[in-house]
């Protein structure tokens, strides 16, 4: 493995876990030639003509999969963290002997701690997918086997159509599913809302599975997923804590200052003249998010102004919108709490979309460049606009990417964020990771003041008689400064081992992280 400076002058490998890679070059510079990668041919004589493919276990489907050492066996995250059902799938292959499996989830959570001692014994060679709380903490302090690999919901899609990471088992949680494998997750006692982040494993995976606690008469109607590309279905008692699933409540948050960047943030996209009929925005569902929906609601009401779509995580909030004829179209990447999943099921008019329509990058166009406003939040931000949204200040990988990056490409991209968070800085010289280009972040808003990118030369002119606290960056970071006692204090980190790497959407490295010492 040779280290090599990109063009965003981080220090990246040209190898991983053996895989050559291919460093970032730049915004929109890496261009691959080739064609998709190729699922396995197979045909519908080797499946029970009746159409049941129902087996009497989740081992008795591994050994009919053909599980063995060294395989990818991929899991989604829409159960959050009331899955069961992953630790599940790791008790198993644990038992069964198997080792250096490589874990590709499409996000992990505080749940999936249970699965550290298979990280320790060699059953999970290493993860390539989000390594949220003790996961990320464990990576962090470079116990894991292999190299992380962090990659946004479209990379992910990308990863495996391009050939990049080959899938030999999917492991689906249904929430609902017939014996012949159709599913959904808007119906059934773990109902989450969709599952079509498991879209690409279904459609390229060696071997199907699929796993649901409630298994009905076929036809399950709606399909997410088809049982024409499912090998086997398991019935299981439970297939996770379905108050940690979704929840019935999504907090709006009570912080005065989260409060302020809310408004602020409402108040910018109305003045900017982003909020006019037939907009769009996108928004998930974090505290000040979810505030910042209100406040703009309560903007597009006043103005009778109409959005033709607004993107989520859909959560009440946008739900209400709908309902309330704000705007035609929810399109819905994940549902976060009950009300999107009784929208999902019922209004025709909230969309089930995937990775693949929302922010594949390898794709003929996306969803995501044609969103008017994104507003997003992140760990970390440097008087460049880059951003991090994986690692805290201390060096510790604690977050996924998720749609992160993908939104990036939306025409406006704000970051709403606190100036500073347990008195450390949040407006820094320099991010520790960095998850996203400074090129493609166009607002920074804080309680403090918001800060234009100089490269948005058209919202500095727009907003130059504006009321908001309009700043550089770099005063809004010496005032941070100022009030937090000075420049903080730099992780310290072991840069002679990398424990995991950032991807860029397009499938190059963008960032390196180091092992906290």
């Amino acid at each position: 493995m040779k280290l090599v400076k990109n063009a965003a002058g981080r220090i990246v490998p040209n190898e991983v876990n053996g895989r050559k890679e291919v460093p970032f070059k730049g915004i929109n510079e890496h261009k691959p030639f080739g064609y998709k990668a190729k699922p396995l041919i197979k045909t519908c004589i080797d499946y029970p003509l009746s159409g049941n493919k129902l087996v009497k276990n989740l081992k008795d489907a591994l050994r009919k999969c053909g599980l063995k050492d060294g395989m990818t066996i991929s899991t989604h995250h829409h159960l959050r963290n009331g899955d069961n059902l992953t630790n599940i799938i790791f008790d198993t292959i644990h038992s069964m002997g198997i080792k250096n499996v490589r874990w590709f989830p499409s996000a992990s959570f505080s749940v999936h701690e249970h699965l550290i001692k298979y990280l320790e014994d060699g059953t999970i060679h290493h993860i390539e997918g989000s390594m949220n709380g003790p996961l990320g903490k464990y990576t962090s302090e470079g116990k894991m086997k292999g190299i992380g690999v962090l990659r946004s919901h479209g990379g992910r899609y990308q990863a495996v159509q391009d050939g990049e990471v080959h899938i030999d088992i999917a492991i689906i949680a249904a929430p609902t599913a017939d014996a012949f494998g159709n599913s959904n997750g808007v119906t059934g006692k773990s109902a989450s809302g969709l599952i079509s982040f498991s879209l690409v494993d279904s459609e390229y995976a060696d071997n199907v599975i699929v796993v649901t606690d409630n298994l009905i008469q076929f036809p399950c109607i709606p399909w997410q997923i088809q049982g024409n590309n499912v090998d086997y279905v398991v019935e299981i008692d439970s297939l996770g804590d379905t108050k940690k699933i979704v929840s019935g409540t999504t907090e709006i948050t009570k912080s005065p200052d989260r409060l302020l960047i809310a408004e602020y943030v409402a108040q910018f996209i109305e003045e900017s003249g982003i909020m006019k009929n037939g907009f769009s925005f996108q928004a998930g569902s974090g505290g000040t998010n979810l505030a910042f929906v209100l406040f703009l609601k309560d903007r597009m009401k006043a103005k009778g102004i109409k959005a033709r779509f607004v993107r989520g995580g859909s959560t009440k909030y946008l739900v209400q919108l709908l309902e309330e004829g704000l705007t035609d179209y929810i399109l819905d990447g994940q549902t976060f709490d009950l009300d999107g999943i009784r929208s999902m099921r019922e209004n025709p008019n909230h969309i089930n979309t995937s990775p693949f329509t929302s922010y594949n990058f390898h794709g003929k166009g996306n969803f995501a460049s044609i969103v008017d406003v994104a507003v997003l939040g992140a760990t970390e931000v440097d008087i460049n606009f880059n951003a991090n949204v994986v690692s805290h200040s201390d060096g510790y990988l604690l977050h996924g990417i998720g749609g992160w990056q993908n939104c990036l490409y939306s025409k406006c991209t704000i970051l709403a964020v606190p100036s500073f968070r347990d008195r450390i800085p949040v407006i820094i010289d320099d991010v520790t990771t960095l998850c996203g280009p400074g090129e493609l972040i166009d607002v920074i808003i804080t309680e403090r003041g918001i800060a234009i990118n100089p490269k948005r030369k058209d919202l500095i002119s727009i907003m130059k008689y504006s009321s908001l606290p309009i700043k550089s960056i770099e005063q809004i970071r010496d005032e941070v400064y100022s009030i937090c006692g000075g420049i903080p204090t730099k992780p310290k980190l072991n840069k002679e081992k990398i424990v995991a790497i950032v991807k860029w959407v397009d499938g190059t490295i963008l960032d390196s992280i180091f092992q906290v010492l």
